[in-house]
């Protein structure tokens, strides 16, 4: 987990910063596979949870034109990524144009995920004020009381 910048070189070849490569398994570094996120982001996944996403998509209903749509969207892009001897990887151009990344990248890790950033789009998705975040933490996490209401 955690937030690290990072530069991308002439080539388009970004570091694995080492934070993040710390918290991978071994066995994972070397099959990571880059994909379009759900946002303006890519995401990275180790091969062993990219499959699982694709597990996941074989249970769609093939005959189902939304469920085929979703599926061609959300794997539109899928590329498995080497690390070069010095942990750099090249990300495919296409999908940097589609996150927007140019220069400057934020790597955001979360769960299972770990989202590739513009530097630029990540500050902007974050610049959340408090009052907002508050009322965004009630929507999502709040809701009545399990315990069924007022201390007496």
């Amino acid at each position: 987990m955690g937030e690290f910048e990072a530069k991308l070189d002439d080539k388009g070849r970004v570091v694995l910063p080492a934070g993040l490569k710390k918290q991978l398994p071994k066995d994972a570094v070397s099959k990571l596979v880059v994909n379009r996120g759900f946002e303006k982001c890519l995401t990275l996944y180790t091969r062993k949870d990219w499959d699982g996403e694709l597990n996941g998509l074989s249970s769609l209903n093939h005959f189902n034109k939304k469920h085929r749509l979703f599926i061609r969207q959300f794997s539109n892009g899928a590329t498995e990524i080497q690390l070069d001897n010095s942990s750099r990887m090249l990300i495919p151009k296409k999908l940097c144009e589609y996150a927007e990344i140019k220069n400057e990248a934020v790597f955001y890790a979360y769960g299972n995920r770990i989202e590739i950033w513009s530097k630029r789009l990540y500050e902007e998705m974050m610049d959340v004020d408090a009052d907002d975040f508050a009322d965004l933490a009630e929507d999502v996490m709040g809701g009545p009381q399990e315990n069924g209401g007022d201390d007496e």
